[in-house]
């Protein structure tokens, strides 16, 4: 089994972004939204901040008690889309539970939604009139080109526990004529003989350890998205001593799919910075 290392493969994006940002003479700047005291939503803004310094993006964080109450989050949105100097916007998720997320994702001007998730860029995603594609998938999509495996019409479960997210990751797999099947993570036991017929099983449900070797046939990749915390340690969704005799590649928590995502992240930072020169 080869391991897709999402810490080399940022390494190398992060550098040609670098070049780009030196050569355009701008300093891109975005916003992020943080609520609460979430430990490693904390640790993500922070790796976030560490990698947009690198390259030459200012990254402004804008941070909320605990206790902040919805019209607080959606008047600094408004704000944000007002500004001039912001190129990009991003909400740290998860939110507290008493906040609307989807209202506050709604709030933010599409020119500026560097996540891609807003509903007008999905739309545009799905038409393929893009401006930038949507973070997460582009970052799942990269591992798998690394694997230098021929993805044209490959089969791949999809196995998340959202069906808009699975809806969305779906289409970025036909960009590449996969052939994707969304499994959705409630379903995961009688989608088995689903999951054991593909080719590519990508997982993003931040359930410690639900892949596991019944779930995958000899030399399926595996590119596992999902973050949760077990033992106090970062783990992924697969069971990695349970599918490394098996899996021909796989992408590992942490180090695989985060990395790779906060790189993808600053590209799309970039790409609104130029549209918008």
């Amino acid at each position: 089994m080869e391991i897709l290392d999402g810490k080399k493969i940022a390494a190398k994006k992060l550098l040609a972004l670098k070049e780009s940002i030196a050569k355009s003479g701008r300093e891109p700047q975005f916003a992020v939204i943080l609520v609460g005291d979430d430990e490693a939503s904390h640790l993500y803004v922070k790796l976030k901040e560490k990698a947009a310094k690198e390259v030459g993006i200012e990254l402004r964080k804008y941070l909320f008690a605990e206790n902040a109450v919805q019209e607080e989050i959606l008047t600094c949105v408004n704000f944000l889309n007002s500004d001039v100097d912001t190129d990009g916007i991003i909400v740290q998720m998860p939110l507290p539970e008493h906040l609307n997320a989807n209202e506050i994702i709604a709030a933010i001007d599409p020119e500026k939604d560097v996540d891609g998730f807003h509903e007008e860029n999905v739309v545009a995603f799905s038409n393929g009139s893009e401006k930038v594609w949507p973070v997460f998938p582009r970052a799942l999509m990269l591992l798998l080109e690394n694997t230098d495996v021929r993805l044209s019409d490959k089969s791949v479960s999809l196995v998340v526990n959202s069906q808009r997210f699975g809806e969305v990751l779906a289409i970025a797999c036909e960009r590449y004529s996969m052939r994707p099947h969304i499994v959705l993570e409630k379903q995961l036991a009688c989608q088995q003989a689903q999951i054991l017929a593909s080719d590519v099983v990508i997982t993003a449900c931040g359930k410690p350890g639900i892949i596991t070797g019944q779930y995958i046939k000899k030399d399926t990749i595996i590119i596992d998205g999902g973050i949760s915390t077990k033992d106090g340690k970062t783990v992924g969704d697969v069971d990695v001593s349970s599918v490394e005799k098996k899996a021909s590649y796989l992408s590992l928590v942490p180090g695989g799919v985060g990395p790779v995502t906060i790189a993808c992240l600053l590209e799309n930072v970039f790409a609104l910075n130029e549209k918008r020169k």
